[in-house]
C-alpha cells in the first residue's frame, strides 16, 4: 500500500492483515498473472509493494528482472524485507524504498516496466501516480495495473447484512478519498496521462456448483477480506456490531449452501509509455 502513516487504511497494518495479504496474493495469482509478461523487461517498478506479496510472485515468475518496490508504510516495508530476505531466488534482485507514489524519487526513464496491484483504489490522486509512473518509464515501457470494481459483487443466497456491510465498506473507502470502483476508470486515466496501446481486460470470479472446491475457497477468502475491515468500520461508526455479526452468520450460511453463487469482477489494464 502507498498510504500515509496516519491514513485510516481500511484493513489496517496488523500482522494478521499482513498475512492475509500474502494469502490473497497466492489465491489471486493465476487470475492476475495470466496476461502479465515481463519476460523482456529488466528493471521493474512495483508501486505499493506492501508486504512484498506480489513482489515475491514477480521475482519468481520473471527471473531476469530487477525489482524496485516502493511504499509509504514502514510496517509494510519491514514485513516485505523479512519475507523477501528468506527467498533464495530473490537474493540481490530487489530493493525496497519508502516513498510516495505521487512523488517518485527516481530519474526519468529509470525503468522499463511497472506493476500496480490494488493500489490506485486507495490513493487520493491516482492521476498524479500514473503521471509519475509514466515519467520514470522509458519510451515503450510497459505498465500493468489491476484494480477493483466493487459494484460487481454478487452473492447467493441473498445476504442482506453482507450487502449492507459491503456498502459501508465502499462508503468508508470513498469518504477517505479512495475509489472502490477504480477498475472501470483505468482506460480514461491512462489516456489522460498520455499512455498508448491501452488495453483493458475484465477478470471475473464466477463460481457455482460447477466448481464447488474453488467456490468454497473464494468464500473463505472473501470472509477474511470482509472481516479485515470490521474493526475500522465499527470504530468509525459506518456499521454497528449487530451488522458485523449478521454478516459473519450469512457468510457462514453461504459457505455451507450447496447451491451458493459467488461473482466478482475486477479490471486489469496494460499500456505503453508512448508509441510502441
Amino acid at each position: 500500500m502507498t498510504e500515509k502513516s496516519d491514513f485510516p487504511y481500511l484493513h489496517g497494518f496488523s500482522p494478521v492483515e499482513q498475512e492475509r495479504l500474502r494469502r490473497q496474493a497466492r489465491f489471486a495469482e493465476h487470475t492476475i498473472y495470466q496476461n502479465v509478461n515481463f519476460s523482456s523487461t529488466k528493471k521493474v517498478l512495483e508501486v505499493g509493494c506492501g508486504v512484498g506479496a506480489q513482489s515475491e510472485i514477480l521475482l519468481r515468475r520473471f527471473p531476469d528482472i530487477k525489482l524496485t518496490g516502493i511504499d509509504l508504510s514502514d510496517k509494510q516495508l519491514a514485513a516485505a524485507k523479512t519475507s523477501l530476505g528468506q527467498l533464495a531466488f530473490a537474493k540481490d534482485r530487489y530493493e525496497l524504498k519508502q516513498m510516495s507514489a505521487e512523488d517518485l524519487k527516481f530519474d526519468a526513464e529509470s525503468f522499463d516496466g511497472a506493476f500496480l496491484c490494488f493500489v490506485l483504489e486507495h490513493v487520493p490522486d491516482p492521476r498524479r501516480v500514473l503521471s509519475e509512473v509514466r515519467r520514470v518509464l522509458s519510451p515503450g515501457g510497459i505498465v500493468y495495473i489491476t484494480e477493483v470494481l466493487n459494484s460487481s459483487f454478487f452473492l447467493d443466497p441473498y445476504s442482506p447484512n453482507v450487502l449492507k456491510y459491503w456498502m459501508a465498506f465502499n462508503d468508508y473507502q470513498y469518504d477517505q478519498k479512495g475509489d472502490p470502483f477504480m477498475g472501470a476508470k483505468l482506460g480514461n486515466l491512462l489516456m489522460q496521462n498520455g499512455y498508448q496501446n491501452i488495453e483493458t481486460e475484465v477478470k471475473t470470479w464466477f463460481l457455482d456448483n460447477r466448481h464447488p472446491q474453488k467456490r468454497k475457497e473464494i468464500i473463505e477468502f472473501w470472509s477474511e477480506l470482509l472481516m479485515s475491515a470490521s474493526e475500522q468500520l465499527v470504530s468509525a461508526k459506518y456499521v454497528d456490531q449487530e451488522t458485523v455479526d449478521g454478516m459473519k452468520k450469512e457468510m457462514s450460511v453461504v459457505a455451507n449452501d450447496p447451491n451458493a453463487v459467488f461473482f466478482f469482477s475486477f479490471i486489469q489494464a496494460k499500456a505503453r509509455n508512448g508509441m510502441f
